[in-house]
């Protein structure tokens, strides 16, 4: 089996038109996507249109839950005054720039997928199967913790996104977790690509992540066409992140620009 996982599309249609191209000519047998098409990025309406004309497999993010339900906020799950504010522009651009026949899709879709794969179970979740808005990061994610959420998921491997930084681990049982990045903007690595998760049972290690270069001095145009904070901008043009930084473990921020 090949398949292929994306999240965080953030609005970032071109980067998902590159994906998905670069997945079908790797042979993907399947493509799911784990949530947040919303945010960030412009034209929301295009990234809609995209999964849906192609059928990708949804799961539901916090963006997808507030814009098709009508929550006042994006549900991201950020403390600081400052996260929040940026978070908040980007919402409410979302919500103004969605168009109502796409609402009901985005409130209907799933908050869990599971499939079988090579005869293991494949649990796909948006933040982590307590919570849809629940960061789980690299460095602060003790084994024993990751062990619980997968047995009680009932996960040979347990998929999510989230946090915008790609990362796997095997776990003492054999399970496995795999964080699958985000297509929306970089993963505050100095590198304009965006990155998702390849799963190839043909490798002695499955899982691994693939660099996806897309137009992104054409989506920076477009942002600020858009009137988008040029803070956003500049994290697509420099590959840093330049907002929601507070909510980052130190050894994630270190590794940063900022």
């Amino acid at each position: 089996m090949r398949v292929a996982f994306f999240g965080g599309i953030y609005n970032n249609y071109l980067a998902l038109t590159a994906a998905l191209a670069d997945a079908r000519r790797r042979g993907a047998e399947a493509i799911y996507c784990l949530g947040d098409v919303g945010g960030f990025g412009p034209h929301p309406d295009r990234s809609i249109e995209l999964l849906r004309e192609h059928r990708i497999q949804m799961v539901q993010g916090n963006y997808d839950d507030s814009v098709g339900n009508a929550r006042p906020d994006c549900g991201c799950g950020y403390t600081d005054p400052r996260d929040n504010h940026y978070a908040q522009i980007s919402y409410s651009y979302t919500v103004e720039n969605t168009s109502s026949v796409h609402l009901p899709w985005l409130a209907a879709l799933p908050p869990r997928g599971e499939v079988e794969i090579d005869h293991q179970r494949f649990t796909m979740v948006h933040g982590s199967p307590r919570q849809v808005n629940e960061f789980l990061w690299e460095t602060t994610s003790p084994d024993h913790f990751l062990e619980s959420l997968a047995s009680d998921a009932a996960a040979d491997v347990l998929l999510c996104t989230h946090t915008g930084i790609h990362w796997q681990r095997r776990l003492p049982s054999g399970r496995r977790v795999v964080n699958v990045g985000a297509l929306g903007r970089p993963a505050n690595d100095g590198r304009t690509e965006v990155w998702y998760a390849w799963y190839d049972s043909a490798q002695p290690i499955p899982f691994s992540f693939v660099p996806v270069d897309y137009p992104y001095q054409r989506l920076a145009r477009e942002m600020r066409e858009e009137k988008l904070p040029e803070e956003f901008v500049e994290t697509i043009i420099t590959g840093w992140w330049t907002t929601c930084l507070e909510i980052l473990p130190a050894k994630e921020r270190m590794r940063g620009k900022y």
